[in-house]
């Protein structure tokens, strides 16, 4: 018999992984077997795609369960507002214990691509800038400015240095799996182990998987668009290869753990990434700001894994419907007992409506002032000429980026924004893309041709 009480909930929090490196999701190498296993016993999305893919602004609304656009975390750098309820505040007020470890991305604030006024990247987090949590913490602002690919340090939660060595996603799963060695059980807990891993190494310019795994992944085969478009991957795969396979292992580390505890039957388990990578490959177009791997609206940015495991989404099932990873928030303090209502947007992803709208809006960011929307048939996306995208959240117009075809153009190798033939299904999109943008940001823009 299931259980009646509120129960645990962990959420494994990956960076710039791509849906297509897991096994359950196309993979053709033994990349996941973990992840599939829990797919198996527990719900995959197989069409769930980022609102935002760069990290601070996909983490603040991951937190917040607000659009970038309406806490101003519209870029990085970009600290979270003081006095904004958080996920961790609705939670930690419902009786949950909190943990929290690896990367937060949310504490600083300044200019992009400058050192911030305001700079936590390399020092403790004051308590006031860590979003809610009180409890175990073993965290970094920015994990990729403490630590390489081996080695690195976090903090806990009296601002002690907690240095680490070995491959960076066994230490920071360690230091996650330490949290049950203190927990004593008088509360539900709700868990957040958020990795770097793959994000690329900022200051290496390379993506950093364990040593051997450019041998051991040599047989890669790159997916479509990847190979089509060329970018870096043929040298940068076998590495991201790897950077995911040791996630694997350590989300199995943590299935062990729980299991051996006793609290895995009463564990909601969520895997998700923050966003995908483009390997260089997108942004040849209408490029205003800065991009190198993940700023823009097609699949290779926006589509992730979405697993979750435990409770409601017991039973082994496959959501083929479009959902958007913003509903996240949502759907954690559902399983809490808590009823946010339309104080966080999305919707609860153990209860979708039989009658929303099958598609998924998202904002784009530092590359540009762009906004898409993704829907079963067709990827549209809009930027606003001229304005930087690190500079300004949002625009007044906007013009066509790209319209791709997805029942004859999987891959969203050719944009027919312009293509006559397509002129009546574009006007249906920037019709539903508009609703989209004045639902999130109170404002209904023009888009021009």
């Amino acid at each position: 018999m299931p259980s009646s009480k509120r129960p645990n909930i962990l959420f494994f929090f990956t960076d710039q992984q791509r849906a297509d490196t897991c096994g359950c999701y196309g993979q053709p190498l033994d990349i996941t077997p973990r992840l599939d296993a829990l797919a198996a016993e527990g719900t995959r999305f197989e069409w769930a795609f980022s609102p935002q893919p760069v990290c601070g602004p996909c983490r603040a609304l991951f937190q917040t369960g607000k659009w970038p656009t309406e806490t101003g975390c519209f870029r990085n750098n970009v600290m979270l507002p003081r006095g904004v309820r958080t996920l961790a505040n609705y939670i930690t007020e419902a009786g949950y214990e909190t943990a929290y470890i690896g990367k937060w991305h949310l504490a600083s604030d300044g200019e992009l691509e400058q050192k911030p006024r305001i700079d936590h990247t390399i020092t403790a987090i004051p308590r006031e800038l860590r979003g809610g949590y009180e409890g175990y913490w073993r965290t970094s602002d920015v994990l990729e400015f403490t630590s390489h690919g081996y080695d690195g340090y976090v903090f806990d939660e009296n601002d002690n240095r907690v240095d680490f060595k070995g491959y960076r996603a066994d230490c920071i799963t360690d230091l996650a799996l330490n949290f049950f060695d203190q927990y004593d059980r008088k509360k539900p807990f709700f868990v957040t182990i958020s990795h770097i891993e793959p994000h690329h190494q900022n200051d290496h310019h390379h993506y950093e998987g364990p040593e051997g795994s450019k041998e051991r992944y040599a047989n890669f085969v790159l997916p479509p668009d990847l190979a089509a478009l060329g970018g870096d991957a043929a040298e940068e795969y076998p590495d991201y290869l790897g950077q995911c396979a040791a996630l694997d292992k350590n989300l199995g580390k943590v299935i062990d753990r729980l299991k051996a505890e006793g609290l895995y039957d009463d564990t909601v388990l969520i895997f998700a990434a923050d966003h995908g990578s483009h390997f260089k490959t997108r942004n040849r177009d209408h490029l205003c700001g800065y991009d190198d791997y993940k700023r823009s609206g097609c699949d290779a940015s926006l589509r992730v894994p979405l697993v979750i495991a435990g409770r409601p989404f017991k039973g082994g099932g496959v959501e083929r419907r479009i959902v958007s990873t913003a509903g996240l928030p949502k759907t954690i303090l559902s399983l809490a007992g808590v009823d946010v209502g339309d104080a966080m947007i999305g919707e609860d992803l153990a209860h979708l409506a039989p009658d929303r709208p099958n598609e998924a809006f998202a904002q784009i960011s530092e590359s540009k002032v762009g906004r898409c929307l993704r829907t079963p048939d067709y990827l549209y996306g809009v930027y606003a000429p001229g304005i930087n995208g690190g500079e300004r959240a949002s625009a007044d117009i906007y013009a066509d980026d790209y319209l791709y075809d997805l029942k004859s153009d999987p891959n969203e190798l050719h944009n027919v924004a312009a293509d006559p033939v397509y002129a009546k299904p574009k006007a249906e999109l920037r019709e539903r893309l508009l609703w989209w943008i004045n639902r999130a940001e109170g404002t209904t823009p023009q888009i021009t041709d």
